[in-house]
């Protein structure tokens, strides 16, 4: 994908994401951006060429909260 594009979709993906982690750790909007931001899993869908940013809303969320839990991402195999 080119920058445009995923410069474009990123923050959909974002926000659809940090919609996930406030329903499942019951918190407010702000305090799920903070904690998305603060991750590595961030981190790394912020790199296009990681291409994280194709996996489901779900799959993102799972990988977020092992990093969470478990202090690391098992990334899926391609």
């Amino acid at each position: 994908m080119d920058r445009k594009k995923f410069d474009a979709v990123f923050p959909i993906i974002s926000a659809a994401l940090v919609e996930e982690i406030a329903k499942e750790l019951k918190l407010p909007y702000k305090a799920a951006l903070s904690e998305l931001y603060s991750s590595y899993l961030y981190e790394m869908l912020e790199q296009e060429e990681t291409k994280l940013w194709q996996y489901s809303t779900e799959k993102l969320l799972e990988m977020f909260l092992e990093q969470r839990n478990n202090g690391k991402i098992v990334f899926p195999e391609v």
